[in-house]
């Protein structure tokens, strides 16, 4: 297809077959396992408008694999779903943890797994919804191995990253299991903690625990789908959806977590928008320490989607959709094809 189509242009050439979709993996699945819709994509790119649309036209519920709308009273940063909208369609895994509390990739695992259970057993559509890559990897192929969690343990390795930060424990993670720390980066502070407590309690490196990525570990027939658009368009998106959220009352949003202990939460008050509202806070709130927080937080969302898109691009079960390409509906109406094995 010619550089400069229309949308109409694109949609048309994706329909006619003249413009295909990257295939998907060619990974051999047991007969009739269940079918499982899984919706990821860059952060601000349409991820719950469309599988609103979808559970809507085929009867579905949504799963979220969202790493923070899980806890309770991060709404606006999260972008979480309202509540009108959650009446009208079922979630699960929204609002199932104070901010007291923890929550990582295991617990992701077993709860998730237990909700798209439920939803089967309704005989409605498991929708998997969210930007998480390490929790989606998860569901599919099974949680990281590694002994569980110790809160001792692993509260040690948290308060070390907040006083030396991600820069240095990286480095001193390099040397001591060099092979594991070029799968990650010193973005990577959940990783980089975790693979301290495994390091600790085991006396072993993280490389040396087998990757669980066989076809067996498959449970479900998963139809997954990237929803990106070119960063000349999504980071513009993104900026204003952070200015949005500060008009919506984001900061005041973090004041009242933070009275409840947001800051305690290693994993909460890292999160994207969290941090960078917890700083300024922190601040003199002058004008400048205001511009400095708004550009941090622009920055740092920006950065999150460029992760993303780097992170799947790896996963070959995704199916990649240019939402400059086609509408939400037409997307809709393909992965509901796709689903019901027409497409």
């Amino acid at each position: 297809m010619r550089a400069g189509s229309t949308i109409e242009e694109k949609e048309h050439a994706v329909f006619s077959g003249q413009f295909t979709l990257p295939e998907k993996a060619k990974i051999p699945l047991k007969d009739k396992l269940p079918k499982v819709i899984v919706i990821s994509g860059l952060t601000a790119v349409g991820k719950t408008k469309l599988s609103l649309l979808i559970a809507h036209a085929i009867g579905g519920e949504i799963v979220s694999a969202d790493s923070m709308q899980v806890y309770k009273g991060m709404d606006i940063g999260t972008a979480k779903v309202s509540l009108k909208e959650r009446e009208a369609t079922p979630h699960y895994l929204i609002d199932i943890r104070e901010i007291s509390e923890s929550f990582n990739v295991v617990d992701f695992y077993f709860e998730a797994h237990k909700a798209i259970q439920e939803v089967l057993a309704r005989g409605a559509v498991p929708i998997v919804v969210g930007g998480t890559g390490f929790y989606i990897r998860a569901l599919i192929y099974g949680p990281p191995n590694g002994p569980p969690s110790i809160t001792d343990v692993r509260s040690k390795f948290e308060a070390e990253m907040l006083d030396k930060g991600p820069d240095v424990m990286y480095e001193r993670l390099k040397k001591i299991d060099p092979d594991y720390a070029l799968t990650i980066t010193a973005n990577d502070k959940q990783k980089i903690i975790r693979a301290f407590e495994i390091i600790t309690l085991t006396d072993r490196k993280v490389s040396h625990f087998s990757k669980q990525t066989s076809s067996e570990m498959l449970s479900y027939d998963f139809r997954c789908w990237f929803l990106y658009k070119d960063k000349e368009i999504i980071y513009p998106s993104i900026e204003a959806r952070c200015e949005q959220m500060l008009k919506d009352g984001f900061l005041e949003e973090v004041k009242t977590l933070e009275k409840q202990g947001l800051s305690k939460n290693s994993t909460a008050s890292q999160a994207i928008g969290y941090r960078q509202c917890l700083d300024y806070l922190l601040s003199s709130q002058s004008e400048e320490d205001w511009q400095k927080f708004l550009t941090a937080f622009k920055q740092a969302s920006r950065r999150y989607a460029k992760r993303q898109f780097t992170w799947f691009r790896k996963e070959t079960l995704f199916r990649w959709l240019d939402m400059q390409a086609v509408s939400f509906e037409h997307a809709a109406e393909m992965i509901i094809q796709d689903y019901e094995g027409s497409f």
